[in-house]
């Protein structure tokens, strides 16, 4: 899968309404696989975080539960595989707008806070993610003050 996201970055311009599924497709597991680093990255794999990661899948995408459930464990199978997060970013970096990129970073510090604690890991990666997407540093902040305080 990894290589098919790789080639889709590479082919995208086409416009084809495959590659309009493709492209979803890709964007939708980048997501879950950005999702799954995240609430791995403190080496406790909780239930809190991976319930919330399925529902945060289910309302973005508007999936049926079979699909959400499909999804992660797709994004979790590529975030395992994966070498680096730079095919993840680079992809969601090109396709997603400014207020996408907002909304995926407040998926992430969801996920990251999910426990109520933010580990150093999961807030280095957030970061390192967002500054991928190119978000920047005080809107990182404002992203993560705002699901803080919900």
């Amino acid at each position: 899968m990894l290589k098919a996201i790789q080639d889709l970055v590479k082919n995208l311009m086409d416009g084809s309404e495959e590659q309009v599924v493709d492209r979803e497709r890709a964007l939708r597991i980048a997501t879950a696989a950005l999702l799954s680093e995240v609430a791995r990255a403190d080496y406790k794999e909780q239930v809190e975080e991976s319930e919330l990661i399925f529902e945060l899948l289910k309302a973005r995408f508007g999936l049926r539960a079979e699909d959400a459930e499909l999804l992660q464990s797709e994004g979790y199978q590529e975030a395992e595989d994966a070498v680096s997060l730079q095919a993840f970013t680079r992809l969601l970096h090109g396709e997603l707008t400014g207020d996408e990129k907002f909304g995926l970073v407040e998926m992430l510090w969801r996920v990251a806070l999910a426990d109520q604690h933010l580990d150093r890991y999961e807030d280095h990666l957030v970061r390192k993610i967002a500054d991928l997407l190119y978000v920047s540093h005080k809107d990182q902040i404002r992203l993560r003050n705002r699901v803080r305080e919900e």
